[in-house]
């Protein structure tokens, strides 16, 4: 497979710059020919693992950084969101539906869920004291209707 594009964009841990990761992303992917709704579903995403790294991994530390890489590939789009924060203690139970470690935030606890709906893998790479890696990748809707 043949890569086309990349990008990449570090920033402090700070709950405000989420809304840069999902500009930043959502920009650079614009030059693709891909639907509204996966427009919306990786901004989605974005926003829900920089969440998880900002909140979860720094405690909100600001002096902490967020990484995200995007890659445009033939058929799909690949995202990596980094911190070297806490890491995940169990990242199966953290999977899990309804799951949070900050219910006095009044977090969901479903950022990995939704991760997973709306994208085609997930992988998670986490080590506790070090930090965790949030791989994501989803197929264009024009590169499954080229396979049907």
């Amino acid at each position: 497979m043949v890569q086309r594009n990349f990008m990449s964009v570090s920033f402090a841990a700070l709950s405000q710059n989420e809304a840069f990761a999902r500009v930043a992303v959502a920009a650079f992917i614009s030059q693709l020919d891909i639907t509204m709704d996966e427009l919306e579903e990786i901004k989605t995403v974005i926003s829900e693992a920089v969440t998880n790294a900002i909140i979860h991994g720094y405690d909100e530390n600001p002096e902490g950084v967020v990484q995200i890489s995007v890659r445009i590939q033939e058929d799909s789009i690949d995202l990596i969101v980094e911190d070297n924060g806490r890491g995940i203690e169990d990242v199966e139970q953290a999977m899990q539906p309804l799951y949070t470690t900050k219910p006095e935030l009044e977090r969901s606890g479903m950022g990995f869920t939704i991760m997973e709906n709306f994208m085609d893998s997930l992988e998670v790479a986490t080590v506790v004291g070090k930090g965790t890696t949030v791989r994501l990748t989803k197929r264009l809707a024009f590169a499954k209707a080229l396979q049907n």
